[in-house]
């Protein structure tokens, strides 16, 4: 018995005493952690300091999450070491540059936010644990505290409807299907994609228990969904409580909206509070969104609405923070002025494009921004997990040290991401992350430098050039646009293309061929750097978009072409089109992150059963192509919302897509009479398909970039 105890605390002892920032650097890199010492201070001001003792790095800080940030800015700024998403391993030298003098960054902005719903549907519908753990290791590296966790939580609502009395069938109706949770926790929408099975459920709750201990560890802040009034449509006769009725989204109709002033508020909300608690114990903060992009607020009592849903979130928790997204209307002044001050905490969602902080030149300016309630400075950057080299470098630098210098940036505590979609364009979120680490305001070309040399480990005038290019180009838009210049290739066709989705924009805002200069810059040296991960990575990406800015132009000659009546240039620059989507679909085939395999085998892969599996490739595959059923493809304009340059997809989806409309316009100028193409008839069949795509990347990514880059230029 004295052993077994004493077998007990030792276990406990090592658990407590690990730290997760040496697991983390094991993880990254096999025996790295005894190259580093890692110190835990008190400190009532986040900081952390790189310094030197004998052989081993000394990374000091108040937080674990600060050490590895720490951890991070020696690995990028001391050793020429960058993780990424493309990337989260490395081998460390033998022996570690050394740091010469001691390094100090403190910050007083505290909270640093993760993700967006619509991120968990985009690129997250089908994390598993092994994905999961590295997400969380580049969560640590870049300072996030306080990350949206939303895995599992339709397991919460399952719960919570059973209570109610409601059947599996009918909650199945209710709850949506993996790759459409999102939008479904944010009231859009109810039962599009589903329903899953038992064992999904359960499966989904054992991997956000071992996400939320992971991160427990790391004294991350796990932000979940609290109650905001949502309630299947049928509830008013179902449960008899009176509801009001929030509209339609985008060709769905929305969930009821329980009225707050019905005596089940506080019941239902007590309920849902309690069966996540089971689940997944309580948290400190919960983000709660009504009304989400447009939701019908008639009827409504706004003040009561803020008032009932803070009180149920108190009644659970009274030291938890309620966190809401600021978006077009929301959050409405009426229903937040009478909270009280640091009850709330307002993700400020896009104050790279539509700051609603206070800043004059925004569309959605707010004079006196949020008042008396906090706020997080964030960046939005992608929409839709489009793929595209986009930021707006100058804007985000002005616009987080305007917001400081402001009056309304007195209630600003933290900064965030809020994507779409991630796994793309890691200078922007290296960027954004470093922004409350460095006191003094920089310029992105004084920026870019260091982030070149820790990208490929080495000073290269070659590599600088490229990425001052970009810099200057693609990553400095100069107006408000939602997302990237969205890829021609992608796009339904016709003869004005405009944008591959209903919101966003294939107008190019940098001159065409701007981005070769480039592409030539790193093909020149690329020999020296194969085998670099970050370098090809890289190139692909480049020589990528210089295609897609290339299949922009063409198609403008194709129609002008057909628009002239020119046969033989309309045959030729139409067929140059065409072997520019497959040459880009070769090209993508030579990295896993831009090949649709990747995205459906991971689908298929966590389905806990055949059923599952089934469900989830469609899932996968109708959100990438039409999104929704007709009426939401195309009335509500969702079709393409989430358009991908993949290998695989432009060869299969686009490609025919666009042979299709080509063969249509010839047959109209040889005079035929032809009916339009029905799209979404074209496009749902391959929704249904089951033909898989492969998950290993194939070629040489140099060999292919120069071959391809040379053919086409």
């Amino acid at each position: 018995m004295r052993h077994l105890i004493f077998s007990i605390f030792l276990l406990f002892g090592m658990q407590t005493i690990a730290s997760p920032v040496n697991e983390m650097l094991d993880r990254i890199d096999p025996g790295a952690s005894k190259k580093f010492k890692i110190e835990l201070q008190k400190s009532d001001r986040d900081f952390f300091e790189l310094d030197q003792e004998g052989d081993r790095v000394v990374v000091r800080g108040n937080t674990y999450v600060n050490i590895a940030v720490g951890v991070n800015w020696y690995l990028k700024y001391h050793a020429g070491i960058h993780l990424s998403w493309n990337g989260m391993k490395a081998k460390l030298p033998d022996v570690l540059p050394p740091v010469t003098h001691r390094e100090r960054h403190e910050t007083d902005l505290k909270k640093r936010y993760d993700l967006n719903y619509c991120t968990y549907s985009y690129s997250m519908a089908f994390g598993d644990w092994e994905r999961w753990e590295r997400e969380i290791d580049w969560m640590a590296l870049h300072g996030i505290n306080m990350p949206l966790s939303i895995v599992g939580m339709e397991a919460v609502w399952k719960n919570v409807l059973t209570h109610l009395g409601y059947t599996p069938e009918e909650i199945g109706r209710f709850i949506a299907g993996p790759a459409f949770l999102a939008w479904w926790h944010m009231n859009n929408l109810e039962g599009w994609g589903g329903p899953a099975t038992e064992e999904w459920y359960a499966q989904q709750v054992k991997l956000q228990q071992r996400i939320l201990n992971r991160m427990k560890q790391w004294g991350i802040d796990p932000v979940f969904p609290g109650y905001a009034g949502m309630l299947p449509n049928d509830a008013r006769e179902k449960l008899g409580v009176n509801v009001a009725d929030p509209g339609k989204w985008c060709g769905f109709r929305r969930p009821a909206f329980l009225q707050p002033t019905d005596p089940s508020f506080e019941r239902i909300a007590g309920l849902y509070y309690a069966e996540m608690e089971k689940l997944f114990g309580k948290a400190c903060y919960y983000s709660i969104d009504p009304f989400h992009e447009g939701g019908n607020t008639a009827g409504v009592d706004l003040a009561a609405a803020g008032e009932a849903i803070m009180k149920a979130m108190k009644k659970n928790n009274p030291q938890a923070v309620w966190v809401i997204q600021a978006w077009q209307a929301n959050p409405r002044p009426a229903m937040i002025d009478g909270l009280k001050a640091g009850d709330l905490m307002v993700l400020d969602l896009s104050s790279e494009n539509r700051p609603m902080w206070g800043d004059p030149d925004s569309p959605w300016y707010r004079e006196k921004g949020y008042g008396k309630h906090d706020w997080l400075y964030c960046m939005l950057l992608n929409f839709g997990g489009n793929v595209g080299m986009y930021g707006r470098m100058d804007r985000v630098i002005e616009g987080y040290y305007l917001a400081r210098n402001h009056p309304n940036g007195q209630t600003m505590v933290g900064v965030g991401i809020t994507p779409e979609g991630i796994e793309n364009n890691p200078v922007m979120y290296e960027l954004l992350f470093e922004l409350p680490w460095r006191a003094e305001k920089f310029t992105k070309e004084e920026w870019i430098k260091g982030y070149v040399k820790a990208r490929y480990g080495t000073d290269d005038p070659q590599l600088l050039k490229a990425w001052e290019i970009l810099a200057a180009t693609a990553y400095n838009c100069p107006r408000i646009q939602e997302g990237t210049t969205e890829s021609v290739f992608c796009a339904r066709p016709g003869e004005d293309v405009r944008s591959a989705s209903s919101w966003g924009s294939s107008r190019m805002y940098y001159a065409p061929g701007a981005l070769r200069p480039a592409a030539e810059a790193m093909l020149a040296v690329a020999d020296w750097y194969r085998g670099n991960n970050n370098f090809e990575y890289d190139l692909v990406d480049i020589v990528r978009q210089t295609l897609s800015d290339r299949g922009n132009e063409l198609l403008k000659e194709t129609m002008e072409a057909y628009r002239k009546k020119d046969k033989t240039a309309f045959a030729t620059r139409s067929k140059q089109f065409l072997d520019l989507i497959l040459a880009q679909d070769e090209l993508l085939s030579t990295r896993p992150e831009f090949m649709l395999g990747t995205w459906l085998e991971q689908a298929k892969k966590i389905a806990p059963d055949d059923e599952n599996r089934r469900l989830n490739e469609w899932n996968a595959r109708t959100q990438i192509t039409t999104w929704g059923d007709r009426t939401a493809a195309d009335d509500g304009g969702l079709r393409d919302y989430a358009h991908k340059e993949w290998n695989g997809l432009l060869k299969d989806f686009y490609y025919p897509r666009w042979e299709a409309y080509f063969r249509l316009l010839e047959k109209r100028l040889q005079g035929e009479d032809v009916a339009d193409i029905d799209w979404y008839a074209l496009e749902e069949p391959w929704t249904r398909q089951q033909n898989i795509y492969p998950v290993q990347a194939t070629g040489d990514a140099v060999e292919t970039a120069r071959r391809i880059y040379r053919k086409v230029f």
